[in-house]
This record gives C-alpha cells, sequence and structure tokens, in this order.
C-alpha cells in the first residue's frame, strides 16, 4: 500500500465525467466516491444520469443512493460521509476518487467547513412567507447585496440555498461565504490531484440538449410521477434538482411536454455554466478533454507511483 492520497475526477454535467471515472477504476486500485447532489437521492436515476444498476453493481460507488429525496443533505453532512468512504478505502488498500459536477462537495471534502449554525425554524418560515408573497428570486437580489460571492454560485430558483445563506446571515450577520473558509472541519492531511474534464461551451450546449432529450425518452417524467406517488414532498429538495423541478412542473400541467424539454434544457445549460465559473477558481484543476483516457491514466499512474503505489 502506498501513501494516503485522494483523487478527484469534476467538470461540468455532460462532460463525460462517469465514463472515464469508470475506465480509471479498470486501470487502478480505486474506491469510486459519488460527489453529485443529486446523485445522493434514492429513486432519481434517469434525471441524475446515474450510471444503470448493472454498471454500479459492478463499479459501487459510496454516497450514491445514499438518502432518501425527502431529507435535506447538506455539503458539511457530505464533507464528513465522503471522509468516512475514503478511510474505508484506504482500510481496503484502495485510493478513493471523487467523481461529479458538485464543487462544493469537492470543496467540502478538501479544506473542511466552518460550523455554521442550525437551523432556525421560526426564522425559515418567515423566508418561506415572503417568498410565498415576492417570489424566490427577490430573496435572491437581497442575497445578492449581502453575499455577492454566495448569490454567484446560487441559482435564483434554488429556494433551499437561497434560504439557508440568508438564514446563516440574519443568525450571525456574517456572509455564509465568509464562514464557509473558516475551519470547523479541518483540511484533509493527505494529497490531492484533481483532474478536470473540459468541453467548449458550444459542445456542452449540444450536449446538455440530446441527454435531455434522452432523459424524456428514458422516462424522466415517469419517474417523476412515481417519486410523488411515493409521498416524496414536490418542494423537497430533490424536487429542486434540474429536470425534476421542471417534471414536476410539467405534471401539475404548468408546462406542455416542448415546453418542458425547453426549460429543462434551459436550466440544465445555466446549471453547467455554474460549474464551469466555480471550477474555473478552483486552484490545482488539471484540465483534459474527454476523450484523452490514456493522458489522463498516464497523469494517475505517475501520482500513485510519487506517493509509493507501486506496481500501478
Amino acid at each position: 500500500m502506498g501513501g494516503r492520497c485522494a483523487l478527484f475526477l469534476l467538470g461540468a454535467t455532460a462532460t463525460g465525467k462517469t465514463e472515464l471515472a469508470l475506465a480509471l477504476a479498470d486501470r487502478f486500485p480505486v474506491a469510486l466516491i459519488n460527489a453529485d447532489s443529486a446523485q445522493i437521492y434514492r429513486g432519481m436515476d434517469v434525471g441524475t444520469a446515474k450510471p444503470p444498476p448493472e454498471v454500479r453493481k459492478r463499479y459501487p460507488h459510496a454516497l450514491m443512493d445514499f438518502r432518501d429525496p425527502n431529507e435535506p443533505f447538506s455539503a458539511g453532512e457530505y464533507a464528513r460521509s465522503a471522509r468516512e468512504a475514503a478511510e474505508n478505502a484506504f482500510a481496503r488498500n484502495r485510493v478513493p476518487l471523487l467523481v461529479g459536477g458538485t464543487g462544493l462537495y469537492f470543496s467540502a471534502f478538501a479544506r473542511g467547513l466552518a460550523d455554521l449554525p442550525e437551523a432556525d425554524p421560526d426564522l425559515r418560515a418567515r423566508l418561506r412567507d415572503e417568498a410565498d408573497a415576492r417570489g424566490w428570486p427577490a430573496l435572491h437580489e437581497r442575497l445578492h447585496r449581502l453575499d455577492p460571492e454566495a448569490a454567484d454560485r446560487i441559482d435564483p430558483g434554488d429556494a433551499q440555498r437561497i434560504q439557508r445563506a440568508l438564514e446563516v446571515h440574519a443568525v450571525t450577520g456574517r456572509p455564509i461565504t465568509e464562514l464557509q473558509k473558516e475551519s470547523g472541519l479541518p483540511p484533509v492531511g493527505y494529497p490531492i490531484l484533481r483532474l478536470g474534464l473540459w468541453l467548449p461551451k458550444e459542445e456542452i450546449w449540444r450536449r446538455v440538449e440530446q441527454r435531455f432529450r434522452r432523459m424524456l425518452e428514458g422516462g424522466l417524467i415517469e419517474e417523476a410521477r412515481a417519486l410523488l406517488a411515493a409521498g416524496v414532498d414536490p418542494d423537497s429538495p430533490a424536487f429542486r434538482s434540474v429536470g425534476y423541478r421542471q417534471a414536476r412542473e410539467y405534471l401539475q400541467g404548468a408546462r406542455d411536454r416542448e415546453g418542458l424539454l425547453e426549460a429543462g434544457v434551459v436550466a440544465t445549460r445555466r446549471l453547467a455554466k455554474r460549474q464551469r465559473t466555480w471550477f474555473r477558481k478552483e486552484p490545482e484543476v488539471e484540465w483534459f478533454r474527454p476523450g484523452e483516457v490514456e493522458a489522463v491514466a498516464e497523469r494517475v499512474r505517475s501520482f500513485l507511483q510519487s506517493r509509493g503505489w507501486a506496481g500501478v
């Protein structure tokens, strides 16, 4: 066994991260750990582009299908759970490989997060009442005045994260981004090789549309209907995920199928734009094109050998 270390494989949606992760798993002693905030949830397969069950059986992903869709899951909870999964990987003489597109998850795992205040039910209720009256975009505008860095990361329709950022500011008088840079959970003590997949914007836009069309053909609407029938709250974090929010609106009669397609593609492109912006600011990411499997494998091999992993 070599020295402790970890691998990150990150990038915007539809850049081929899963395919590359599986290729690396065939070549190296890695343990895959999901770093996608929607793939955390059980029963959300089509709309999150999870690998099919037979692939997940052959290539297990820790923290995939990990939570009930009605349960919120914070970045701090993710960091602690992912670090536990990493410790399990080390115990099995494997290198943790985090793969996904949720930038805050990677940051929380590597750098830790501040201890943030507990939820305040009364304050949350007041924010929800205000949002019902004025809309979440109006509260997003307020967040932009209080914490522009947080507002740039959060979509104007992401009620859960807008609410949490405003709540933290109201309780502490400080921006959530400022608090997150303080160490409630300390940084990890081992090196991390950060690998990123990059494509031109126009190519991502094309892939996004093709993939969303495939999701609709593959049963996204039926999956959303089944989640609602199973008792998943339409206002839950799960249904605020890109694709599911639009499918819920379709099922509620607010959109027709063509409107669902258009809204889903637009929302996914916005997600990809936010992801690209986040990851461009991440230090030490080494960028590759999706087809450069051999180049990525050689870089991983060099990194692992430098950490004492012989025979890789």
